[in-house]
C-alpha cells in the first residue's frame, strides 16, 4: 500500500491537472532496514527514517499517508494529527470502532483532513449504480449481495504474519476485506439497522515467518502458531430503508482472486458489478419486470472520474486508478478544507458495523447498530 499511495501522489496531476495538484514526496518511514532506502530511490523521497514520529515532528511536511498494519493505526493517527498533519489512512483504520473513533476525535480536534482507503467506491461503475439507485431507477431496493473472494491466504504455508494475530490485525477477513463490502453497502443502501454473522477459521495454523514479510509471504518448516482470527465471514443485513443484504467475504477461496462484486435488485430493476470487470456494469431497467434482460454498459466519460483517465468507454481503468481518485479527493480536501471522498467518519461507520458482527458471533443472534 505504501507503493500504491506513492504511485498516486505522483500521478495525480496528469490526471487531474485542474486541481494544480503537485505533491512533493519529502520523506519515508519504514522500520525494516533498507526498505526505506528502496522505496526513496524509486519514488523520488528526499529524506528516510526507521521512526514515524520524524515525520510528526518535520514541519515542513503536511499530509502523510498510514500504511502502516492495523495496531498502529491508532498511535499514528492521532499523533499525527495532533502534530498538525492531514492524514490518508487505510482501512480499517485500527483494531475496533474505538480505535477509528479516537483517529476521528484527533482529526476533528486538530482540524485537519483525514481520508481513509475505501477505493472501490471510487469506480466509476459504481458511482454510475449509486446514481442510478438514488434517481429511483431501480425502483425501492429490496436486496443486495455484496461478496469479497480472495485467495491470498488460502496456501496452507501462508506464513503467520500480523494479518492473523489478534493483537496486530484485529479481526481478519473482517477487516481486511468486509470492511471494503460494509462501505459499499452504507456508500449505495444507506443505513444498516441490524446484522447477524457467522464467522470460521479453517487453516488453524500457520508458520511463523523468519524474517520480516512482504505481501503475503510463505513460510514452512518454522515454529507454528494459532491463527486468531477468521478467514471467513457472511451476513445478513437489514438496512433501515426496510432492504436486506448479504454480505461474504473470504480470504481462502481457492480459484477466486479479488472476486469482489455486488448485485443490487429493486422493484423496477438491478445492477450488477464485478470487480474484475471494473468497468463494466450489468443493467436491467424498464417496466418488464418479468422476463426482464440484463444488458452490460461499457462506463465512459461521465461516470464517477473515468474522464480523467480514458477518453472513451470500455478502455481499461485500474486498481490503482481507484488510489489516484483517492488521492485527488484527500488533496482537495486540503485545498479546499472540504471533505470529499471516504472520510474517517466513513472508517468508523464501517467499524462499528464490523463490532457488531463480531458480537452477533459471539452472541449467536442478531445485533442492532
Amino acid at each position: 500500500m505504501g507503493r500504491v499511495h506513492a504511485q498516486a501522489y505522483l500521478r495525480v496531476r496528469h490526471h487531474f491537472p485542474e486541481l494544480d495538484l503537485s505533491p512533493q514526496l519529502v520523506a519515508v518511514a519504514e522500520a525494516v532496514p533498507g526498505r526505506a532506502e528502496e522505496a526513496a530511490a524509486q519514488y523520488g523521497f528526499a529524506a528516510t527514517t526507521p521512526d514515524w514520529r520524524d515525520l510528526a515532528d518535520d514541519a515542513t511536511i503536511s499530509a502523510v499517508s498510514i500504511t502502516a498494519p492495523n495496531f498502529l493505526h491508532r498511535e499514528m493517527g492521532t499523533a499525527l494529527a495532533a502534530a498538525g498533519k492531514h492524514i490518508w489512512i487505510e482501512k480499517p483504520v485500527g483494531l475496533s470502532a474505538d480505535d477509528a473513533r479516537a483517529v476521528e476525535t484527533a482529526v476533528a480536534k486538530a482540524g485537519v483532513q483525514a481520508a481513509v482507503g475505501f477505493n472501490y467506491r471510487n469506480a466509476p461503475a459504481v458511482e454510475l449504480a449509486k446514481q442510478l439507485i438514488e434517481q429511483g431507477d431501480l425502483g425501492a431496493i429490496t436486496h443486495a449481495r455484496i461478496r469479497l473472494f480472495s485467495d491470498y491466504a488460502a496456501h496452507p504455508d501462508g506464513a503467520l504474519s500480523w494479518r492473523f494475530e489478534r493483537k496486530l490485525g484485529g479481526a481478519g477477513a473482517l477487516g481486511d476485506l468486509a470492511s471494503h463490502g460494509v462501505d459499499l453497502a452504507w456508500y449505495l443502501l444507506g443505513d444498516i439497522e441490524k446484522v447477524v454473522s457467522d464467522t470460521a477459521i479453517f487453516l488453524a495454523q500457520r508458520s511463523r515467518p523468519g524474517a520480516a514479510t512482504t505481501g503475503h509471504g510463505r513460510a514452512a518448516g518454522g515454529e507454528r502458531g494459532n491463527v486468531e482470527n477468521e478467514d471467513y465471514v457472511s451476513s445478513l443485513l437489514r438496512f433501515t430503508s426496510g432492504a436486506r443484504g448479504v454480505l461474504e467475504a473470504s480470504r481462502i477461496s481457492v480459484g477466486s482472486q479479488n472476486d469482489y462484486g455486488l448485485e443490487i435488485h429493486g422493484t423496477r430493476g438491478a445492477v450488477f458489478w464485478d470487480f474484475r470487470r471494473m468497468n463494466e456494469l450489468g443493467l436491467s431497467l424498464g417496466t418488464d419486470y418479468q422476463d426482464q434482460s440484463v444488458v452490460t454498459k461499457f462506463v465512459g466519460p461521465g461516470a464517477g472520474d473515468y474522464a480523467a483517465f480514458q477518453p472513451g468507454a470500455a478502455s481499461s481503468m485500474s486498481y490503482d486508478d481507484l488510489k489516484v481518485i483517492e488521492c485527488a479527493r484527500f488533496l482537495r480536501s486540503i485545498a479546499e478544507g472540504k471533505t470529499y471522498g471516504a472520510s474517517i467518519s466513513d472508517a468508523v461507520r464501517s467499524a462499528v458495523t464490523l463490532d457488531a458482527m463480531v458480537a452477533s458471533v459471539e452472541r449467536g443472534g442478531w445485533v442492532s447498530l
